[in-house]
C-alpha cells in the first residue's frame, strides 16, 4: 500500500477529476478543489480523444465508450476541395472520438462523484505551505486543506505552477484564433466517419458531417493580436462571421459552410495557445499534471489524452514509491519526453495552418506523393496512438 494516503487536487476541469479517480484506484483518497462556485457544464469547445486517451480513461475508471462521434479516417484537402491525402485508423485500435469538451467533462465528473471523490467548489488557491506531516493548501476564503501531497491540475494558467516556480513560463500565443459552429450546409460525398482538414488560400478549416444532417466545423484564423476568450467574445459574432466569410470566400467547402452558419451559432474561443517547456514540474510535496505541466496546441489532437495519461502515471508512481520527491521525479521521467515531442509536432502543424497561398499550393502538389510513399498512418500516429500504460506493472524509481 502507498505511503501516501491523501491528496489535494487543485482544479476541477477534466484533469482534476481523472487524477482523483486514478489516485483512488492507487489507494490514495483525493479531494478536488475547484476555484469556481459551480460546475463547468455546457462550457468549452470541441476536442478529440485519441485511442491512447480512451485507453488511459478506462484505466482511470471512465468508460471508453464516451459520448462523441467515432472518427475512422482523416482526409486532407486544398482550398478547391481537391483531396491531397487520406489517413485511415491504425489496425487493432478503436477510432478516435470527437466530442464537446462539456461531454467529456460531465463523464469524468460524474464518474468521480459516483466513486466517492468529493469536489469542493469556490476554493481559489492562494498558497501552499509544507509541514513535517504533509502539505497545507490555503484558499482565498481563508480556509485550509491538509493532505500528504498536492496536485496542480489547474490548467494552462496554473496557480500551482507559479507557486512551484515563480519564473515558470506561461502560455504562448500561436498566432491563430479559434472558432467553431454547426452549419446547415452539407458537403457532397463527405463521409460521416471522417474528419476533414481543408487548407485554404488564407486560413485552415476542419469539419466533419454530423449524423442526422449538417456539418460541424472549426476554423483557425491567422491573427496578429493575441486575444483571450473574453476579449474575442467582446467582438459581436456577426462581425467575426463577416471576417470569416471573407477569409473563406474562395475556399471549398469553407465558403458554403460559412454561408450555412447563422451568426448566433458561432462559438468564439479566442487565441490558441501552447505552453513552452516547463522546467520544474514539482517541488517538495507539490506536483503538476495535465495542462498545468504540458499543454500542446489543440492542433495536436492530444491535449486531453496526454492529460489523462499523466494522471494515470502519477497515480502509479505515488502508489509504488513511498517518497513523494522520488515518485514525482519518476513521474516526470516517464512523461516529459513524450509530451514535449507531441508539443513540437503540434507547433509544426500550427505553422502549416498559416502558410499563405504559395506554400499551401506547394503542399497541395507534394502531399499526394508524400501520402503514397512515406507519410503512412503507422509512421505518423503509431507512436502516439499505440501508447499504453500497464497499470499492474510495478514502477521502477528514476
Amino acid at each position: 500500500m502507498s505511503a501516501i494516503r491523501t491528496a489535494a487536487v487543485v482544479g476541477g476541469g477534466i484533469a482534476g477529476p481523472v487524477t482523483a479517480l486514478a489516485l483512488r484506484r492507487a489507494g490514495i483518497e483525493a479531494t478536488v478543489y475547484e476555484a469556481y462556485e459551480n460546475t463547468a457544464d455546457g462550457l468549452g469547445g470541441m476536442l478529440m480523444v485519441a485511442p491512447n486517451g480512451l485507453d488511459a480513461l478506462e484505466v482511470a475508471g471512465v468508460d471508453r465508450d464516451l459520448a462523441g462521434q467515432p472518427i475512422h479516417r482523416m482526409v486532407m484537402t486544398d482550398g478547391r476541395g481537391r483531396r491531397m491525402g487520406e489517413f485511415g485508423g491504425l489496425t487493432g485500435l478503436p477510432p478516435s472520438r470527437v466530442m464537446w469538451r462539456a461531454d467529456l467533462y460531465r463523464a469524468v465528473r460524474e464518474r468521480a462523484a459516483a466513486t466517492g471523490v468529493p469536489t469542493v467548489y469556490g476554493k481559489r488557491l492562494t498558497g501552499v505551505r509544507e509541514t513535517p506531516a504533509g502539505v497545507v493548501a490555503e484558499f482565498a476564503d481563508g480556509t485550509r486543506a491538509r493532505a500528504d501531497v498536492l496536485v496542480g491540475a489547474d490548467g494552462i494558467r496554473s496557480t500551482v505552477r507559479r507557486l512551484i516556480d515563480p519564473s515558470a513560463p506561461g502560455p504562448r500565443y500561436t498566432g491563430l484564433l479559434g472558432f467553431g459552429a454547426y452549419s446547415k450546409a452539407e458537403v457532397p460525398r463527405a463521409r460521416s466517419d471522417a474528419m476533414y482538414f481543408a487548407f485554404g488560400e488564407q486560413a485552415f478549416l476542419g469539419y466533419w458531417p454530423v449524423p442526422g444532417g449538417g456539418t460541424a466545423w472549426f476554423a483557425n484564423l491567422p491573427y496578429d493580436e493575441p486575444l483571450g476568450a473574453e476579449q474575442a467574445r467582446a467582438t459581436p459574432s456577426a462581425a467575426w462571421m463577416r471576417i470569416l466569410r471573407e477569409k473563406y470566400a474562395k475556399d471549398v467547402p469553407g465558403r458554403d459552410l460559412l454561408r450555412g452558419t447563422g451568426d448566433d451559432e458561432l462559438l468564439t474561443f479566442g487565441g490558441l495557445e501552447i505552453l513552452p517547456s516547463v522546467p520544474t514540474w514539482y517541488r517538495g510535496r507539490t506536483v503538476l499534471v495535465g495542462d498545468a505541466a504540458h499543454a500542446p496546441s489543440s492542433s495536436s489532437g492530444q491535449g486531453a489524452s496526454l492529460a489523462v495519461e499523466s494522471a494515470v502515471q502519477l497515480a502509479r508512481c505515488l502508489r509504488d514509491i513511498p517518497d513523494p520527491g522520488e515518485a514525482f521525479a519518476t513521474y516526470e521521467r516517464l512523461r516529459r519526453g513524450r509530451v514535449e515531442k507531441v508539443a513540437a509536432q503540434a507547433a509544426r502543424t500550427n505553422s502549416q495552418k498559416s502558410m499563405g497561398p504559395l506554400a499551401t499550393k506547394a503542399m497541395s502538389l507534394l502531399m499526394p506523393l508524400a501520402t503514397r510513399t512515406f507519410l503512412k498512418p503507422e509512421r505518423m500516429f503509431g507512436w502516439t496512438h499505440r501508447y499504453r500504460i500497464d497499470w499492474d506493472a510495478p514502477v521502477v524509481p528514476a
